[in-house]
């Protein structure tokens, strides 16, 4: 289980970013092509790790939400 950012970029497509993975970030078109991107991007991003034996980074990520 990650984490993942979701937001519109300016030219339109959503940008999905996994802050505990720094790197794995993937877009779409709509929210839900960004996030089976997104799935697809960290499948990738943690075989690769295992490939290199690289140890694979916990989950850290806490979001909060701050009105000003």
């Amino acid at each position: 289980m990650r984490q993942v950012m979701l937001y519109k970029g300016e030219d339109g497509y959503w940008i999905a970013e996994c802050p505990s993975l720094p790197g794995c970030i993937s877009q779409g078109k709509s929210k839900e092509e960004a996030i089976a991107n997104m799935k697809e991007a960290i499948r990738g991003y943690v075989a690769a790790l295992k490939e290199d034996g690289i140890p694979i980074p916990k989950e850290h990520f806490n979001s909060l939400l701050v009105a000003v």
